[in-house]
């Protein structure tokens, strides 16, 4: 296989497990509101992503790093045409950082509410703006002769990448809302389930439509089969998680964003960023790509260093592995008083 092809799904592999695993952490962010009365439950909710919100997020760092170095190109094109969506997803991700750390250091009501809608609207602009783009990296976008976009901001809202959007949004806040319920016990963890099903319902309806459309404007087998499988996935979360259990339905959740990410870029492929100006503008995997010096010596790095991330987040997520009670969460409150 060409190595620019390769890299192609490289750099997808680490799209699909970054919408994975911070797609929870988003979830998890935007449940706050609806979970949550008192202190005690929101740090038992924020305490399930405390270990490795971090972590999940480094999957980004590699993907925007293999992009730029394997395909130059396309990096420019994308951060010079969607500027505006990508700062602000930059900015909501700084705030949702920033709230982490610093809503426990003082014990003020005002001073904690503040730092926990950040954490909320710091995880529903990215999870919102990364439909948008990547449904509108799939539809085309203005890009002429010299591979620059053309659009503006407004040429991203159109149907189809607001539909996308919103896609995305539900389908984090449901991964998340699972993901809740399967790591705490108590009144947060009756909510989460029974707002993971409720939820899950509308998610079902908005991604079986952009299913349908991404589908029939991109048709081929792998983008009708893997739909199906995102399709019959999501059904499946959403009646595990009725039937009380977390466990099956958070991986059949993470099974139809896989399937999901993967079709669009099976939908995308062999572009990289499809022009809507004139299809001889297209973007494509040869045209965009680097040296195969350039991908040869990448190659090498990922072979050495992938196996070694993705052990280390293994080991992490086993060691936190358990319930964040709130009894626990109780308890370090009044040691700490």
């Amino acid at each position: 296989m060409d190595l620019a092809f390769l890299w192609f799904w490289i750099i997808g592999f680490f799209f699909i497990g970054y919408f994975v695993l911070d797609g929870f952490d988003f979830g998890v962010g935007m449940s706050l509101p609806f979970l949550a009365k008192d202190d005690v439950g929101r740090r038992q909710i924020i305490n399930t992503i405390g270990p490795v919100w971090d972590l999940n997020e480094t999957w980004l760092i590699v993907a925007g790093a293999c992009l730029f170095a394997a395909f130059p190109e396309w990096y420019a094109t994308l951060f010079s045409g969607f500027y505006l969506p990508l700062l602000l997803i930059l900015l909501a991700l700084i705030a949702r950082g920033v709230s982490f750390e610093y809503r426990h250091q003082r014990d003020g009501l005002r001073w904690k509410r503040s730092f926990d809608t950040m954490i909320v609207v710091g995880s529903a602009v990215p999870a919102f703006l990364w439909g948008v783009a990547f449904a509108n990296i799939v539809q085309g976008v203005p890009i002429d002769a010299d591979m620059e976009f053309t659009g503006s901001l407004l040429t991203l809202l159109n149907p189809y990448g607001l539909l996308g959007g919103a896609t995305t949004l539900l389908l984090f806040f449901v991964h998340g809302v699972t993901f809740v319920a399967l790591k705490t016990d108590g009144p947060v963890h009756e909510k989460a389930r029974r707002l993971a099903t409720r939820a899950g319902v509308l998610a079902v309806a908005v991604a079986a439509v952009f299913v349908l459309w991404t589908v029939s404007a991109h048709f081929s087998l792998p983008v009708l089969a893997l739909g199906a499988v995102a399709a019959v996935c999501l059904i499946a979360s959403v009646l595990a998680n009725a039937r009380d259990r977390e466990g099956r339905a958070f991986a059949f959740g993470a099974v139809t964003i896989v399937a999901a990410v993967a079709m669009l870029f099976f939908a995308l492929f062999p572009n990289v960023m499809p022009s809507s100006t004139d299809p001889a503008f297209n973007l494509t995997i040869e045209n965009a790509s680097s040296t195969d010096y350039t991908l040869t010596i990448m190659s090498w790095a990922a072979l050495i260093f992938v196996p070694l991330v993705l052990a280390y987040q293994a080991w992490t997520y086993w060691i936190f592995r358990k319930r964040v009670t709130r009894a626990r969460i109780e308890t370090a409150a009044a040691s700490a008083h």
